[in-house]
C-alpha cells in the first residue's frame, strides 16, 4: 500500500518492515531520525509500550490505550497517535454513503484491542447506544467501565439478540477469519437498512457479511479500514494525502 502511494505520487521514500525486540524498542525508535526516518507504524506487541516511550501522546491514543502511528519530529521528539478509529469510520462513510450512526444502536461483537478504537469512534460520531457482547463477559465489562454507560453488555449466549433494531453492526473479533473459529452468532435479526461491517478481511466476504447482504443490508468489508487508517500517517510523513480508490484496493489485494 505505501509503496503504491509512493510510486503514484512520485515521492522519494521507502516503507520497510522492522522487527524490534521489546528491550530494544526505545533505543531503536530514538535512533530512527538519524537514519532518515520521519515516522513509523507500530503493531503488536508494541502498541501499548510505545505510549510510555513517546514524548507526546494524542487524546485518541490515550483513550484507546494504544498507539499505531508515530511521527518523528526534527527536535528528536516522538509523537504517538492511534488512527484505527479514524480508519474504521472513514471506511463506513465511503462504503455506506448516507450512513447515519445516530439513527439507532450499534451492535458490536468482540472486546479485544481493535474494539477499543471502534467503540471510541462510535461514541465520537454520536451512536446513542452500543450493545457489546464478547465470549468473555469480563473483558466487555471492562470496556463499559472505561467508556461509560453508552455501552450495554450482553452475555455471549445472547449475542444474536443485540442486532435487533440496530443501525450499525460490527464484528471486531477474529471469528470468521481464515484459520480461526467460525462466526456462529445467530443473525436472524439482520434486516434491510442496517449497515454491517466486519474487521476481518481474510476472507473479504465473511459469513457475517454474506448473511447480511442476503438480508438486504449494506455491507462494508474490513479491508477499507486497513487502507483508511494509513492515510493520516502517510500525510504527516510525506506531506501528501493519499486517495483511497479502487486502484489502491487492487494494489493491496495483489
Amino acid at each position: 500500500m505505501f509503496s503504491h502511494w509512493l510510486r503514484k505520487y512520485g515521492i522519494a521514500g521507502h516503507y520497510v518492515p522492522m522487527e524490534i525486540a521489546d528491550d530494544k524498542l526505545e533505543a531503536a525508535l530514538r535512533s530512527l531520525p538519524d537514519l532518515g526516518f520521519v515516522g513509523a507504524n507500530v503493531t503488536i506487541p508494541h502498541k501499548e509500550t510505545v505510549m510510555e516511550i513517546a514524548d507526546h501522546v494524542s487524546e485518541r491514543a490515550t483513550l484507546i490505550g494504544a498507539a499505531n502511528t508515530l511521527v518523528l519530529k526534527e527536535d528528536g521528539s516522538i509523537h504517538a497517535d492511534n488512527t484505527d478509529g479514524f480508519g474504521f469510520i472513514e471506511n463506513l462513510r465511503q462504503g455506506a454513503p448516507g450512513w447515519d450512526p445516530t439513527t439507532g444502536p450499534a451492535a458490536v461483537f468482540g472486546a479485544g484491542g481493535a474494539c477499543r478504537a471502534v467503540i471510541a469512534s462510535l461514541i465520537d460520531v454520536g451512536v446513542p447506544e452500543i450493545r457489546l457482547s464478547n465470549r468473555s463477559r469480563e473483558r466487555a465489562e471492562q470496556l463499559r467501565q472505561d467508556f461509560g454507560d453508552t455501552i450495554v453488555v450482553y452475555d455471549w449466549v445472547q449475542a444474536g439478540n443485540i442486532v435487533e433494531d440496530c443501525a450499525t453492526v460490527v464484528n471486531t473479533s477474529s471469528l470468521g477469519m481464515t484459520g480461526k473459529p467460525e462466526f456462529r452468532v445467530p443473525l436472524d435479526a439482520l434486516t434491510s437498512g442496517m449497515v454491517v461491517t466486519d474487521l476481518v478481511y481474510t476472507p473479504l466476504q465473511t459469513r457475517l457479511l454474506a448473511e447480511a447482504e442476503a438480508a438486504g443490508c449494506t455491507v462494508v468489508d474490513g479491508l477499507g479500514m486497513l487502507l483508511h487508517q494509513a492515510v493520516p500517517g502517510f500525510e504527516r510523513w510525506f506531506g501528501t494525502r493519499p486517495e483511497i480508490d479502487e486502484e489502491t484496493r487492487a494494489a493491496v489485494l495483489r
